[in-house]
């Protein structure tokens, strides 16, 4: 993918059937949807792919256990079918987890099993795994830093994991592929109407602050947590409908929480579930669901946010977490459908939603990840009927991602690249120097620095460190460390000066402050 070339298309072009506004899980389904049915398709994203909410997930593709127990039998029948063909389009990046609930009452592991035996049940012919009610001695074994007071035994279940800003960065890819343009760093400063009907958008590239207006057929508004945002844009009148929820997790050494299964706690004080799940070779524990009003790019974890994911994780293990031994901590907005009469984010349904307005603007809001591809097919399907496309069928359910690879080599540190894999292994050929770690506590190389600039549209040092590699969701005082040598690999592809280095080393660190503890 190279940005310029992109952006030669946004003057080449006299008018886009789709244009669609937002580079998250559901902004490039779309695309993804959009270009492969043949329609001209654009994506614009204000700031980079997976920047906000799609980047800041659990990391499970999966059908919702606690939706189940709350009866939301559509959601969890759709999301079971949407896991299996993730797990079958994207192998690369998206693998069978095995998930193991403790149980402190007898009575718990029958209760839960049976309930997960219909979720096998459900997910038919893409079950990834059958249900096990275990004994304590080998939850004990599968779990070796539970806690065994009162431990009676508990439920082993199969769930899907993935690396969210990956697959992202994958769609953007694949997108391009089936011939859509995609940009980043891009905003949208208006929309533009004919006949009070949608007719374009004007956009700014935030990099050179240079203006498009460009004409389209059909305009989505697929912005997550700033859905209302360009709603407003369209019409002043418009009132609120995403009561924005934030989670946050935090990352600690795997010795806190070894073994290759993750663990779920079905219920909290607040009525949630908490995953402690191995994720590049680290755990990732949470997560929390707290009503905010101010939203932002960059959301920042609340102390008793923390406090809660440290005081009922140290329920349930026997290593004990504490403030010294976290990592990173990360915090991400859910774009959640308001319901009248309930206020309580947690209780909220994570089902999307989609608006025609008046002037045929398509927006598409809420959901989860691993709905996005239902998700772009519902917003395709109104776009072209709204706007009176040419028919075409959604062929997604089939299409495989790119770096689509199948017997994974999982000790490989290149794995999740997928077929890219051997072209970054040439670049350390042709350049034996490119294999030097960007950090001794990163296990991400300097020939994935070169390839996330010349191939992934990386153009900020974040873009590197943030979400092409994970290195700032592993060990964010690490990655703080690699900024300047990742500023000056970038520096000579992009060619930037030294001053231009120092901006983004300073931007970064800036960023990254709020996934340390301060």
């Amino acid at each position: 993918m190279d940005r310029n070339t992109m952006l030669q298309q946004l003057q080449d072009v006299s008018e886009w059937d789709i244009i669609i506004i937002g580079g998250g899980a559901t902004g490039l389904g779309s695309a993804v949807d959009a270009a492969s049915r043949g329609y001209k398709t654009l994506l614009v994203e204000q700031a980079d792919f997976a920047k906000g909410t799609s980047s800041r997930s659990t990391k499970l593709v999966h059908g919702g256990v606690r939706y189940l127990a709350q009866g939301n039998i559509k959601l969890v029948r759709e999301a079971l079918r949407e896991r299996g063909l993730l797990l079958k389009n994207a192998p690369h990046v998206c693998h069978n987890l095995s998930f193991i609930i403790p149980s402190f009452h007898w009575w718990q592991k029958w209760y839960y099993g049976i309930g997960l035996k219909l979720y096998d049940v459900m997910a038919g012919k893409l079950s990834l795994g059958k249900t096990k009610i275990l004994s304590k001695e080998t939850i004990q074994q599968l779990l070796p830093a539970i806690a065994t007071q009162n431990l009676s035994g508990g439920v082993l279940y199969h769930d899907g994991q993935f690396d969210d800003s990956r697959l992202a960065i994958n769609l953007a890819q694949t997108a391009v592929e089936q011939g859509a343009v995609v940009i980043n760093y891009c905003k949208l400063t208006s929309l533009t109407k004919t006949d009070k009907r949608i007719s374009g958008v004007v956009v700014q590239d935030v990099l050179s602050n240079k203006e498009y207006t460009l004409r389209s057929k059909a305009v989505i508004n697929a912005t997550g947590v700033f859905t209302d945002y360009v709603m407003r844009m369209d019409d002043p009148k418009h009132h609120a409908i995403v009561s924005p929820s934030q989670g946050v997790h935090i990352v600690v050494d795997q010795h806190f929480f070894p073994g290759e299964q993750a663990m779920m706690i079905p219920k909290t004080d607040d009525g949630r579930v908490l995953f402690a799940v191995p994720w590049h070779n680290k755990i990732v524990l949470g997560t929390t669901d707290t009503p905010i009003s101010h939203i932002s790019l960059e959301p920042t974890a609340l102390k008793e946010e923390i406090d809660f994911i440290i005081k009922h994780t140290n329920r349930y293990l026997s290593t004990g977490v504490e403030y010294k031994d976290i990592k990173a901590v990360y915090a991400g907005l859910r774009p959640l459908i308001k319901i009248k009469g309930k206020k309580t984010t947690s209780l909220l349904p994570r089902d999307h939603t989609t608006i025609i307005s008046n002037s045929g603007l398509v927006t598409i809001t809420g959901g989860k990840w691993t709905t996005y591809r239902t998700m772009a097919k519902t917003a395709i399907d109104n776009a072209a009927f709204a706007c009176k496309l040419t028919k075409q069928p959604c062929v997604t359910a089939e299409l495989n991602i790119h770096g689509h690879k199948i017997n994974m080599d999982y000790a490989d540190t290149l794995n999740m690249y997928g077929s890219d894999a051997e072209k970054i292994k040439q670049l350390i050929i042709d350049q034996p120097a490119l294999a030097e770690k960007i950090h001794k506590s990163l296990p991400y190389t300097k020939a994935e620095v070169v390839w996330a600039v010349q191939e992934e549209m990386a153009m900020t040092v974040e873009d590197v460190l943030a979400r092409r590699t994970r290195a700032l969701f592993i060990d964010a005082g690490a990655a703080i460390e690699a900024a300047p040598l990742v500023a000056n690999l970038m520096a000579a592809i992009l060619q930037k000066n030294y001053d231009w280095q120092q901006q983004q080393v300073t931007a970064f660190s800036a960023v990254a402050n709020n996934y340390l503890l301060q």
